[in-house]
């Protein structure tokens, strides 16, 4: 989580969008940032909501704009399927070296998922607590240039960020069957990433 206090923006940080890498490029030039543990870091709206924005409102009085980035859903599943296939977890509940990106994405869809696709939701983590304040910028990952035309207008910087954290590259096959399951089962996350103009 990166927080500009003087531009009054927070920009989120939604794994497996890049925001590792804008957190290297921009750290320096905000005003808090929030590198762990992975909770606070990858804080969701509601989270934020329940314990950042009361302290720069009771502190401050100040509100800030929320500001994520979401990628395309298959997508996004598959960089965190690549992700969990890195070597030193082999062995271990999260992994997927012994699971092809089909039978992921299909226990994704499950009510009660294995450890190894237990990865949140896109929408999830932008959907605002009940009395909190909704997420003001959405981006696209898949259209950086917007996003950095966006802060260099409000922050005065753009952003020139390296590749990080960098998943193991490998086939990403999905069946028409786990497709549509996946559309029908997770049609809010399929639905937030259309609703980006």
């Amino acid at each position: 989580m990166l927080v500009f206090y003087k531009d009054r923006l927070v920009i989120l940080s939604m794994p497996k969008t890049g925001t590792t890498a804008l957190q290297s490029a921009l750290g320096a030039r905000a005003d808090m940032v929030v590198t762990g543990p992975p909770e606070l870091k990858h804080a969701p709206l509601y989270r934020y909501d329940r314990f950042f924005r009361p302290i720069y409102e009771k502190v401050c009085d100040t509100t800030l704009e929320t500001l994520a980035v979401v990628r395309e859903p298959v997508s996004w599943l598959g960089s965190w399927y690549r992700y969990r296939q890195r070597p030193f977890l082999e062995g271990k509940p999260n992994s997927t070296a012994n699971v092809t990106f089909d039978e992921f994405v299909d226990a994704y869809t499950r009510g009660a998922k294995p450890g190894f696709a237990n990865v949140g939701s896109q929408a999830r983590f932008v959907a605002p607590r009940p009395d909190g304040a909704p997420l003001t910028h959405l981006f696209r990952y898949e259209a950086p240039d917007v996003l950095f035309d966006f802060l260099e207008q409000r922050i005065g910087i753009r952003p020139e960020p390296r590749r990080e954290n960098v998943s193991p590259t490998t086939t990403l096959e999905l069946s028409d069957k786990t497709r549509d399951k996946l559309q029908r089962k997770c049609a809010e996350d399929f639905a937030l990433y259309r609703s980006i103009d």
